[in-house]
């Protein structure tokens, strides 16, 4: 695909924007439509609420999500009103939240995220650390087990099977894989969809629908759970699990960089992407692995981790900047340097699978969407990370997102402005 496509796909995502957020009875406006500024400029926010008038508005203020800058109160007339000024000389988030007696509505901004560098730097033996770990990836037999899933009518010329791939980690890649049956030799793009947190959630799990659908555009598209785990089991094993063994899997291991819970995750990325280009049909050159939150966060690692990764896609990513808070910001989920674990020795493990490391070396091209009220995955962190790839960023900063997909008012917006966009951006790349 050329770059003048690429290009004209960032300006209409920036032309896209919107500059205002919306509750049922409030509404919010600030200066800047991409909710981006620069240092020292001025950021006005100002609420309208006229069906309000009388009721009183309360307001907070934070600087890079929990640090708590301003609150007030005041009287809703019939006029806009005056919500927040102020101007910033560092790189930082803003967030302003504001609440009636049954309404809320919040708005995000960002000031220089181009220069936000992570809390921590990079280990000295990072690359000798992975480069260890790939070669033992790599010397390990395959031992593949497959079954085939019967699809319906309309997956005629597709087909899917139920995937196992023996790992490093300790457990096995678990998926789906799917392919149109009578693609020539080099001639597909490989698509790897990873799934974000949780265990027994719907969200969670590879399904057979979401491997056809990419295949039906014509790739070899594997659908990854993060954990492992058997697919298409009864809901019980899922919740055995989730009360388990991966019980808040995501704190197991934070002292160790050898116990790391996400290492073996990490491994079974790198895995499944070495089964896929082993696949004759793959046309050798691009790669697009596309997931959210966490998922999201094995994108980014993904396209870090392995050069062969030519594009992801990464919606509102985790597992950015972990070590953020010795910057005096919160780090990405599951915000690990926050939890009461020795900070020592979380000081020699984390940096090892943060995106903010991993994506130093990464050429590939990043299609990424952060919400600008997020909590979970916060704007900062992703910036962060992602400032530190090298390939060609497609960032859509989103003033009126939280970590899920807007609701209510803002639903229709975000699906107009905001999906419409990445699946264009998905299917163009994969044409």
């Amino acid at each position: 695909m050329k770059r003048h496509l690429y290009s004209s796909i960032f300006t209409l995502i920036l032309s896209c924007l919107s500059v205002i957020v919306l509750s049922q009875d409030i509404t919010l406006k600030q200066t800047s439509k991409s909710g981006i500024y620069r240092n020292g400029q001025k950021i006005t926010v100002k609420a309208f609420a006229e069906n309000l008038a009388g009721d009183t508005l309360h307001i907070k203020v934070f600087k890079n999500n929990n640090q708590l800058l301003n609150q007030k109160t005041i009287i809703i007339g019939k006029d806009s009103l005056m919500v927040y000024e102020g101007s910033f000389k560092e790189p930082c988030s803003i967030i302003i939240e504001t609440r009636s007696k049954e309404q809320t509505a919040s708005l995000g901004m960002l000031v220089e995220p181009e220069k936000l560098k992570p809390g921590a730097k990079c280990p000295k033996d990072f690359d000798a650390y992975w480069d260890n770990l790939k070669k033992s990836l790599n010397a390990l037999p395959w031992d593949i087990k497959t079954a085939v899933i019967l699809g319906t009518e309309s997956d005629y010329g597709y087909s899917c099977e139920d995937i196992e791939v023996n790992c490093q980690g300790p457990k096995p890649v678990r998926g789906y894989f799917a392919k149109p049956e009578k693609a020539a030799p080099k001639t597909l793009p490989i698509v790897l969809l990873v799934h974000a947190a949780g265990v027994k959630g719907s969200w969670c799990r590879s399904e057979p629908g979401n491997a056809l659908t990419y295949a039906k555009l014509g790739t070899l598209c594997f659908d990854l759970n993060a954990h492992g785990m058997l697919n298409d089991q009864p809901e019980n094993y899922y919740t055995d699990l989730e009360n388990s063994e991966l019980k808040t899997y995501w704190l197991q291991g934070l002292t160790s960089r050898d116990n790391l819970y996400f290492r073996g995750m990490y491994l079974r990325l790198l895995r499944t992407i070495d089964f896929l280009t082993q696949q004759p049909e793959w046309d050798g050159k691009r790669i697009m692995v596309i997931g959210e939150s966490q998922g999201g966060g094995q994108a980014l690692v993904a396209a870090g981790l392995d050069q062969r990764v030519s594009a992801v896609v990464a919606i509102v990513p985790a597992m950015c900047d972990w070590l953020a808070p010795l910057s005096g910001r919160m780090g990405g989920w599951p915000q690990p340097y926050e939890t009461d674990a020795s900070k020592e020795e979380m000081l020699k493990a984390l940096p090892y699978f943060d995106a903010a490391n991993i994506l130093k070396d990464s050429k590939a091209i990043i299609y990424t969407e952060i919400g600008l009220i997020d909590m979970v995955c916060p704007s900062t962190s992703v910036y962060t990370a992602i400032n530190q790839a090298n390939g060609q960023k497609i960032i859509y900063t989103v003033p009126y997102r939280p970590h899920h997909q807007p609701e209510g008012a803002l639903a229709k917006t975000w699906q107009e402005d905001i999906y419409k966009p990445r699946d264009l951006f998905i299917r163009n790349y994969l044409k």
